[in-house]
């Protein structure tokens, strides 16, 4: 295991679980000094170093990122990797869900940017990493307002990149496809056919499986790394070749 990342420090997002649990153990195990947030940080084995916060909470993650800076002593590196789902179209969700997903995937993601900036403006490496989606760049059914949100991720990564090139300060995202997370887990097993809607999901991939959570936290982890320095916003697919590929079907035997 390259050990790229000795010397600087990380702090994570919905660190506890898939992607971001993935994310801060790869960023350890690699030599990084790494601080999760999360809601229940309790699924953050040692050596992370767990800390309550609520995005959708701006003192709880003003907080949080406060504490995290003082045990680690600075921030080099920030994953914004919490959010949450939501599934159906514009008709299906209501104006309170709409609010709760913007504020935890759009508002969240501005909230602790804005809390870790001073000590990642200390930093001679920092780098910045926005936890997308492949629903920011392609239409996928029953994903509206997950999509908006999505999409405002995606755009507040290049305005970021943009704002803060001078002060040294790298923003990129990564945009995986259907990742077999927890979550992904639960809409699997809320469906009617569940061995039915895996094969879909599946299907849709032109690899023909789900993306891992460790295949997104490699991405992320070269993003936040020295051998990333020339790269700033730049949306990165971690989707099996969903976003760009158009495969045709395969013949019938």
């Amino acid at each position: 295991m390259t050990t790229d990342l000795n010397g600087l420090t990380a702090l994570v997002t919905g660190g506890a679980s898939g992607i971001g649990l993935a994310t801060a153990r790869l960023l350890a195990e690699r030599g990084a000094q790494v601080a999760v947030l999360d809601l229940d940080p309790s699924g953050a084995p040692v050596p992370l170093r767990g800390f309550t916060a609520d995005v959708s909470d701006d003192a709880s993650v003003r907080a949080a990122v406060v504490g995290a800076a003082e045990a680690l002593g600075g921030i080099d590196i920030l994953v914004n990797n919490a959010g949450i789902g939501a599934a159906g179209t514009v008709e299906d969700n209501d104006d309170e869900q709409w609010h709760r997903v913007l504020d935890v995937n759009v508002l969240g993601l501005v909230r602790v940017t804005r809390a870790a900036l001073p000590h990642l403006r200390r930093s001679k490496r920092a780098a910045i990493v926005n936890t997308c989606s492949i629903a920011a760049t392609a239409g996928l059914p029953q994903r509206a307002l997950y999509s908006a949100s999505k999409g405002a991720v995606l755009s507040l990564t290049l305005a970021m990149a943009a704002d803060h090139v001078r002060e040294g300060i790298r923003v990129n995202c990564v945009n995986p496809g259907t990742v077999d997370t927890p979550w992904v887990g639960r809409l699997l097993g809320a469906a009617a056919d569940p061995a039915a809607e895996r094969a879909a999901l599946n299907g849709r991939q032109p690899t023909g499986r789900l993306v891992t959570a460790e295949e997104v936290a490699a991405a992320i982890a070269y993003l936040a790394s020295p051998a990333a320095g020339s790269i700033t916003g730049t949306a990165l697919a971690v989707d099996g070749g969903m976003a760009g590929l158009r495969l045709r079907p395969e013949p019938k035997p």
